[in-house]
């Protein structure tokens, strides 16, 4: 039973949409302005920086209840497992009608609990290709990539790189349509 109440808890709370409520709280459908992505590049490009890292804290923040709950429930490794959870809440939100984002942040806040220094790695990673690139789905995706490598690095078990593997596939797959933008010169940039 305790296993079943962390999913559904860590799916609850992936659900929640802060791009969503961010831009509903400055009258703004973030779904209908710009990519129509309610994510944070969505929202940088729409409303602007300040609210951009509301919304990058909000969905990290998220992902690092997610983990924490499957991580002080059960152990360490369901940690893993609510992390994949969140993320796919994120991208398919009860609360939004299951419309949602790409689950970069939530992804990597929820790293940033399980492994702190491969959390952090990723994090910074991820600023430092966006502020060279320019392009937030090069920075999510060079994320994605490096993960579970550096958490095979880092001594996590098969079972935990596993369910890390799914969590980054999952989201290389919401990228789908930037890869093909990207491949050819038409993504935005932020």
């Amino acid at each position: 039973m305790q296993h079943v109440l962390a999913l559904v808890a860590a799916y609850l709370v992936g659900s929640i949409s802060f791009a969503i409520i961010v831009a509903s709280s400055h009258g703004i459908d973030i779904r209908e302005e710009g990519s129509g992505n309610p994510g944070t590049s969505n929202v940088l490009r729409v409303l602007g920086r300040r609210l951009a890292v509301m919304v990058l804290i909000g969905d990290a923040f998220k992902g690092i209840v997610a983990a924490a709950i499957g991580a002080l429930a059960v152990d360490q490794t369901f940690g893993y497992v609510t992390l994949f959870v969140a993320v796919i809440g994120h991208s398919f939100p009860i609360w939004h009608g299951f419309r949602g984002g790409k689950s970069v942040a939530t992804a990597i806040g929820g790293i940033c609990y399980l492994n702190p220094l491969v959390g952090i790695a990723l994090a910074v990673l991820w600023i430092v290709i966006l502020f060279v690139w320019k392009t937030a789905s090069v920075a999510s995706l060079a994320a994605m990539l490096v993960m579970v490598p550096a958490l095979a690095l880092t001594g996590s078990t098969t079972q935990q790189l596993l369910w890390a593997s799914a969590t980054a596939v999952f989201v290389i797959v919401r990228h789908s349509g930037n890869i093909g933008r990207l491949l050819d010169s038409s993504e935005r940039s932020v």
